[in-house]
Formats: C-alpha cells, structure tokens, sequence
C-alpha cells in the first residue's frame, strides 16, 4: 500500500486521538469560523485532521483506503495528494461562504478531503460498483449524483449535525482537480463529466436564487 497514504491515515489518527483526549487541543483546531475570520487560517487545514469520535474516524480513513489506490493508479501519487489537500481547503472554502456570518459554527473531519478522493476515482473510474452498506450495489457514478443530491437536502434541512457543505465542496475540489489533471476525461467520458457537475449546477442554482 502507498506510503503517502499511509502517512496521511497515520497523521488523522494521531492528531484525532490528541484531539479525543485533549479537549483544549480539539477547541484550538477545530473549524470555527469567528476564530478563522479572525486571523487563524491555521484551523482550515487542521480541522481536517480532527474528528468527532472513533466512529467518525474509522470511517473516513476506510473510505479513503479504498479509493485513494484508485486515483493513485489512475492519475499519480501527486495528483492524490493534490486532491486530498486540495478537496480539504475546497470543502472547508465553501464552508466559510455558506456560513461566514455564523461566527460560532464549527466543523471537524477529513470528509471534505475524503469525499473529493472518492468523486475523484468515480469519475476516473466511473463503472465502478459501489456497495451500499457492503450489500446493494449501485454504479459508482449513480452513488456520486445521490450523495451530493443528499448533501443539498443536508445543507437545505440543517437537521443534523454532518458537515455537507464541505462534503460538496470537497466533491467539487476532487472533481475540478481532477478534470484539470486530466482534461482527456471530458472527451473520453463525456456522458460522466456531465452528469457529475449536475448537482453542482444545482447547487449554485440554488444558491443564487437563495433557495438555501
């Protein structure tokens, strides 16, 4: 398995575990925005390394350990990278402009960096088939278009306490990074390329028209 991911699954580990048991740590490098808008930029790339509970943990780091081969094989152990940290600053961007008038909203996690390795190996990958809970198979591609139809009612609902806005905005960092990686991907799949940015479109649609 690829050193480089390793590495980065080590880091999330070690600094969730200071963060589990280090309630000052967690505080210090969390997402927030009051304390972001204030100067400490440092929180858009530490909060990706932070988590809620181990649960939050392992299941981020699974996802990525399944699809980051994917992206590394496809593309390259740089293009990983790049889109990894890329997705996280994405994810964590559109956070701070959906919520940059909500001082006191927080956030941890590496979804955001995790969910653009993943639609990034969709859309390099995109007959891939996906298990639902490990049972129900679905097209990658179909899972991709559900997921960030789901993160809209998410961000729309506000009912729960899951970051989708840096879930999408992840999404959108490993799906530009990608195409631009690999422009070859527009013409080779088109029909993909297209239906990936739809949610995206209806996103800013929405956005715009301040149906969120």
């Amino acid at each position: 398995m690829n050193a480089i991911l390793i590495g980065i699954i080590v880091a999330n580990v070690l600094f969730s575990y200071k963060g589990f048991n280090d309630y000052a740590f967690f505080r210090k490098y969390e997402f927030h925005v009051g304390s972001i808008r204030s100067g400490e930029q440092i929180r858009m790339l530490s909060s990706g390394f932070l988590h809620v509970d181990f649960m939050h943990l392992a299941f981020n780091m699974f996802t990525l350990w399944c699809f980051a081969p994917v992206v590394s094989s496809l593309l390259s152990d740089f293009s990983f990278v790049l889109i990894y940290f890329g997705s996280l600053i994405f994810g964590n961007l559109l956070t701070m402009l959906f919520h940059k008038n909500d001082y006191s909203y927080r956030a941890v996690g590496a979804s955001g960096a995790v969910t653009g390795v993943l639609y990034s190996a969709i859309l390099l990958q995109p007959d891939m088939t996906l298990g639902i809970y490990g049972i129900i198979p679905i097209p990658a591609y179909l899972f991709g278009i559900l997921y960030l139809l789901y993160s809209i009612y998410g961000m729309k609902a506000k009912n729960d306490n899951i970051g989708h806005t840096a879930h999408f905005g992840g999404a959108i960092g490993g799906y530009l990074i990608t195409l631009i990686k690999d422009p070859s991907l527009i013409v080779d799949h088109t029909l993909m390329t297209i239906l990936l940015a739809i949610p995206i479109i209806i996103l800013f649609g929405m956005a715009k028209l301040g149906k969120l």
